[in-house]
């Protein structure tokens, strides 16, 4: 089964993004199951690399380090990357990016 969760959410001031990577992993744990993530608006944020967070918190790019160890793709919205002056090279190892044709595909 092949799922694709979109987070459109900042890494870090809402759970949005938290809870739908929570979820996206639980799915990725299911024998035969295919997991990726779409990241557009404000989550093109949680794909960066370098996160640092105090000790106990989640951490959103370790979170996707876990899916992309899975298997997952990680598309980060071109658009919502200019928009926030994200270079490509920013990315976490295995995030891309993406543009509204790849999702729509």
């Amino acid at each position: 089964m092949n799922y694709l969760v979109i987070l459109n959410d900042p890494p870090y001031g809402t759970e949005r993004s938290y809870n739908g990577l929570r979820l996206a992993g639980s799915l990725a744990k299911a024998e035969g199951t295919t997991v990726n993530v779409f990241l557009i608006g404000d989550a093109a944020i949680c794909a960066l690399a370098g996160q640092t967070t105090p000790n106990g918190y989640y951490n959103i790019e370790r979170m996707l380090k876990v899916l992309v160890a899975k298997g997952a793709q990680i598309g980060v919205c071109g658009s919502c990357m200019d928009a926030r002056g994200i270079k490509a090279e920013a990315l976490i190892e295995g995030a891309h990016r993406s543009s509204m044709e790849e999702l729509t595909a």
